[in-house]
């Protein structure tokens, strides 16, 4: 089987894993199953994986950069796209290569220099703990996605269940030493692009200018789609929220209410994260949308969420907006 039968095989039986488990998880809310995640969080590759492009054999280049590759190099899941080598340090093999036929390189979807994209993390300047600890939930299945249909959560499942303790260690003392950089771009807004799903589990805006309105959701889109799709790791996104959502989060996230206590309390003064609490200031809105509805829904689990389960379990779909609204807008 080559190396793309080896990834839709992986895909097919990591999707259907979450698929059984997914809504049972132990502890999830009794109402769990009509708390359904919205799909502008949680794009659906309703056709199915993207298909890998043809090599044309044309070098494609991206601006600052002297780098020249190919599409087939674009689009190796066992290669980081490295435009800029010379601003990170070295990266080790499992972040660079991955190990076939498995493991893909972490630097792929997680860019060498650890700023990530929507539809999965952001590592960079996560502690080295926190980045192991999560491999391990997803290995042991306390850390699976509300929505099984969305590629990208299992994808990660699939590359962590044969990734070794090595592996896993190395990767996470390299992401850490990275410093995360501004990256998103939050506008308030009533209008937003139309979009469409594009590669993996991101949204796009489609050719042509279309919009509608914003109604209640977050629309995050590259900045250029021409350059992402490269997986240019130096062009990032914007973020369209409604408007008011900025004020509303901040009053939400440093305030106490009933149980819950203010995001700082945690994640540190800056909302900068801590050596056991991920930094949550200018990180993907949709993205930590994603991990708040999956605590609430309990398909996020284990002892790392113990003290975040009576911090989400009455909020709304609307204040959680709110919150990573507010929290994307902040300069990391």
């Amino acid at each position: 089987m080559n190396h793309a039968g080896r990834f839709t095989a992986a895909l097919a039986a990591a999707m259907c894993l979450m698929s059984v488990h997914a809504f049972a998880a132990e502890g999830a809310p009794a109402d769990s199953a009509i708390r359904q995640p919205p799909e502008w969080a949680y794009p659906l590759n309703r056709d199915g994986p993207p298909r890998k492009p043809v090599d044309d054999g044309i070098p494609r280049h991206v601006p600052d950069s002297t780098v020249s590759l190919s599409l087939g190099a674009i689009f190796d899941r066992f290669g980081a796209v490295d435009w800029r080598p010379d601003r990170h340090p070295p990266m080790p093999e499992v972040v660079a290569h991955g190990r076939k036929p498995e493991v893909n390189a972490c630097g792929f979807c997680h860019y060498p220099n650890g700023q990530g994209r929507p539809e999965n993390a952001s590592l960079a300047g996560l502690s080295a703990a926190y980045i192991i600890q999560q491999t391990e939930a997803f290995r042991s299945g306390e850390r699976r996605s509300a929505q099984p249909a969305m590629l990208s959560p299992p994808l990660m499942a699939a590359v962590v269940a044969h990734a070794s303790a090595e592996e896993v260690a190395s990767a996470a003392a390299y992401f850490s030493a990275l410093h995360y950089q501004p990256w998103i771009r939050v506008v308030e807004t009533d209008t937003v692009p139309r979009t469409a799903v594009s590669g993996v589990s991101m949204l796009a805006a489609v050719p042509g200018g279309e919009t509608e309105a914003i109604g209640e959701r977050i629309i995050e889109v590259p900045e250029d789609l021409a350059l992402t799709e490269l997986r240019d790791d130096a062009s990032g996104f914007v973020a369209y929220v409604p408007p008011g959502s900025i004020a509303r989060g901040r009053e939400l996230v440093h305030a106490a209410k009933g149980a819950r206590m203010p995001c700082v309390a945690c994640h540190g003064p800056d909302l900068k994260g801590t050596e056991a609490a991920p930094m949550l200031a200018g990180r993907s809105p949709s993205y930590l949308f994603r991990q708040l509805f999956d605590m609430r829904q309990g398909t996020r689990a284990g002892p790392s969420v113990v003290l975040m389960q009576p911090e989400v379990a009455g909020m709304s779909d609307g204040e959680m907006l709110a919150v990573v609204a507010y929290l994307a807008s902040l300069r990391p």
